[in-house]
C-alpha cells in the first residue's frame, strides 16, 4: 500500500490516531521541532501530556521500526536513561489511515553542558553502558553506517537527481572523490572496526540532562556502526579542546565499556560521510514543503561551491595524524 504524504496529516488526524488507542485526549496539540517525522506533544484528558512521532512515510520498514523500539526496551530493563516507546494495545507501533506512529512519554531536560569536564565523562559513562548492550545482537532490519551507505549513495542520489550546478559539477566530483578515497584511507589505519547498535545520531540535541544526569532521546538513526560515531559529535573547538573533550568521555565510557582506540583514525572519515549525507538527506526531501521553508539556503549556487570548500578542508584533516585521549 501506498503510504500517504505528510499533506494529509491534520491535527484532527493526529487526536483520533491517539483516541483510537483508548487515550482520551483534551485538544491541545503542540508541534515539536522535528523535519524528519512530524512529532507532536499532545494533552491527555487527566494525564500528563504525551508525544506522538508520526513515521516519515517509506523510510523505515515496519520491522526496523521495531527493531529499533526493541533495543530501548532493552536499555531501560537494564535503567538506562532513554525514552521509549510506549505499549498500547499490546504493540508499540500503530497505524491510522496509512500513517504508521507511536507514542512516547513527555521528558523533559536541558541541553547539556558540553564544556564541563563532569558532564562529559557522565556522558561517556551512560554512553558506555549503551554501547555494551548494543555489543550483545546485532540488527537485522537496520542498515550499516559506511562508505557505500553515507558516501557512494549520497553522491550517487545527488549526481543522478542532477542537483549540482552545471558549472560547478567537475570541481564538486573532483572533490567527493578525493574526500572518499580519504574515507578508505583512514578505515584502512582503523583496521576492521567492529560494529554494534549505536545511537546513530548523538549530538546534544538529542540529549536530555536533569539533576539526575542524561538521558538519551530519539533512536530514530540507530543503525550498525563503530563506536566512535557515538562520541566524535560530543567534540567541538580546536584541537586541543577536543583532545582534552576526548580524554573526558573516554574516562567515563571505559568503566563500563572497552574502546578500541584505532576507531580514533575514523573520526574525521565518519565527519565527512556525515557531511556528504546531509546534503543528500536535504535532496531527498527537498519535495517536503516543510524542507523548503527551513532550509531555503539549500541548493543554492553559495550552498554547493561552500560544500566544496568544506570537502577540501575534510581531505586535509583526513591526512593528520589522528585525536589521542589526554
Amino acid at each position: 500500500m501506498v503510504q500517504p504524504d505528510y499533506t494529509a496529516l491534520t491535527p484532527d488526524l493526529v487526536l483520533n490516531a491517539l483516541e483510537s488507542l483508548g487515550l482520551v485526549c483534551d485538544g491541545r496539540l503542540l508541534a515539536l521541532n522535528s523535519y524528519e517525522n512530524r512529532v507532536y506533544q499532545v494533552g491527555i484528558e487527566d494525564g500528563t501530556p504525551l508525544v506522538a512521532k508520526f513515521y516519515r512515510p517509506e523510510r523505515w520498514t515496519d520491522a526496523a521500526i521495531l527493531e529499533e523500539h526493541a533495543y530501548v526496551q532493552e536499555l531501560v530493563e537494564r535503567e538506562i536513561p532513554v525514552v521509549p516507546a510506549l505499549t498500547l494495545n499490546a504493540s508499540t507501533l500503530h497505524h491510522f489511515y496509512g500513517y504508521r506512529f507511536a507514542v512516547f512519554p513527555k521528558h523533559g531536560g536541558r541541553a547539556p553542558e558540553l564544556e564541563d569536564r563532569e558532564t562529559l565523562e557522565w556522558m561517556g559513562r551512560f554512553l558506555g553502558r549503551i554501547h555494551a548492550v548494543g555489543r550483545l545482537q546485532a540488527f537485522r532490519h537496520r542498515p550499516t553506517l559506511d562508505l557505500d551507505t553515507f558516501g557512494l549513495a549520497s553522491r550517487d542520489y545527488l549526481l543522478a537527481h542532477d542537483f549540482i550546478p552545471a558549472d560547478l559539477l567537475p570541481a564538486w566530483r573532483s572533490v567527493v572523490e578525493q574526500a572518499l578515497q580519504g574515507v578508505r584511507h583512514c578505515y584502512a589505519r582503523a583496521g576492521q572496526p567492529g560494529l554494534l547498535r549505536l545511537h546513530g545520531d548523538c549530538h546534544s540535541g538529542n540529549v536530555l540532562w536533569t539533576d539526575d544526569g542524561p538521558h538519551f532521546v530519539d533512536f530514530d538513526d540507530s543503525r550498525m556502526g563503530p563506536a566512535v560515531q557515538d562520541l566524535w559529535m560530543l567534540l567541538s573547538g580546536e584541537r586541543e579542546e577536543r583532545v582534552r573533550q576526548l580524554g573526558d568521555v573516554l574516562a567515563g565510557y571505559e568503566d563500563f565499556c572497552e574502546f578500541d582506540s584505532r576507531e580514533l583514525h575514523l573520526i574525521e572519515a565518519l565527519r565527512t560521510l556525515r557531511l556528504l549525507h546531509y546534503s543528500a538527506w536535504l535532496a531527498r526531501r527537498w519535495d517536503d514543503p516543510a524542507f523548503k521553508r527551513a532550509f531555503p539556503w539549500f541548493n543554492t549556487q553559495h550552498y554547493w561551491q561552500e560544500r566544496i570548500l568544506e570537502l577540501r578542508e575534510q581531505i586535509a584533516l583526513m591526512d593528520e595524524p589522528p585525536l589521542w585521549a589526554a
